[in-house]
């Protein structure tokens, strides 16, 4: 019998997943085709590739336990067909085995979001955590506390592209420690002009995003995964990449255009619909990309 607690976290992991027709559509899925969903989250994307075609096998992989719990449960009827794995993409090894295609969604999960504990989200007042991965030991509590002015300031600048970086280092470093998401969209916000404060988007968005992206270490991982990846595919396979901000869309657009064995399908990255954006307002930032293995398709 599950906890309670443990079914509020599947239930949390039931989300939209984004860009789902045009990622199946891109995709070209076939009969027998074996895929990699590189990030499974709550199961969205690869359940959708499950019932395209028949015989499909999908590897499944995430760094979120949390995740992986909620996708086994959605994609229990297909029994055999899914196979998972617990880690990173970058750390992945498929082996001998090579995909018919391969499909990564970037974004932080609603799940993750909601849920307060996993501390993502100043809408909850939480502890500073922000890991995917709950075995690993670097938190956003440890990054806050400790790290010098200098370094907070030039990681806030580069991953998340916030232009008072150097104003909101000095008032963290002046007033930690600081243990808490709240308390720290507070420090945030205290120090920032009030345009600033009260504008479209909430002062503390960027930081939290470049404490996320440091904790996580996401950029790293992400060019890792972009240069193994190619080798995975079959000839004439694809894969395709969801991200939400222009670090991650930058990097993989560069990363599909200059490898020798990718041709780019996507000249221009493809965004939401007006119908999608309606009913997911999360998609709004999602932009996808895609390229095919260069070489005849087999089978």
């Amino acid at each position: 019998m599950e906890t309670e607690a443990e079914e509020i976290k599947k239930s949390a992991f039931v989300h939209l997943p984004v860009l789902s027709q045009e990622l199946v559509e891109y995709l070209n899925i076939r009969p027998y085709g074996h895929y990699l969903d590189a990030t499974v989250g709550g199961g969205g994307h690869s359940q959708l590739i499950l019932a395209a075609a028949p015989d499909i096998q999908v590897t499944a992989i995430d760094q979120d336990i949390e995740a992986i719990a909620a996708a086994k449960a959605k994609l229990t009827p297909y029994g055999d067909a899914v196979q998972f794995w617990h880690g990173n993409f970058a750390q992945y090894q498929p082996g001998e085995v090579l995909f018919d295609g391969i499909v990564a969604d970037l974004g932080v999960s609603s799940a993750q979001l909601d849920l307060p504990e996993r501390g993502f989200s100043f809408r909850h007042s939480a502890k500073l955590d922000m890991r995917m991965d709950q075995r690993q030991s670097l938190t956003a509590a440890d990054i806050i506390n400790h790290w010098d002015e200098v370094q907070l300031a030039d990681a806030f600048y580069q991953y998340g592209e916030e232009r008072l970086s150097r104003r909101i280092a000095r008032r963290i470093v002046e007033q930690r420690p600081l243990q808490t998401t709240k308390e720290l969209a507070d420090a945030i916000a205290s120090c920032v002009p009030r345009k600033y404060r009260y504008g479209r988007i909430h002062p503390a968005t960027r930081v939290f995003q470049a404490l996320r992206i440091v904790v996580n270490q996401e950029m790293e991982s992400l060019e890792i995964f972009l240069n193994q990846a190619p080798h995975w595919l079959k000839p004439g396979g694809r894969i395709g990449i969801i991200s939400f901000h222009s670090l991650e869309d930058r990097l993989i657009k560069h990363s599909l255009r200059d490898s020798p064995l990718l041709q780019v399908l996507t000249k221009k990255p493809v965004t939401p619909q007006t119908e999608e954006l309606e009913q997911n307002r999360r998609s709004r930032s999602a932009k996808l990309r895609f390229a095919q293995k260069i070489g005849s398709t087999t089978g």
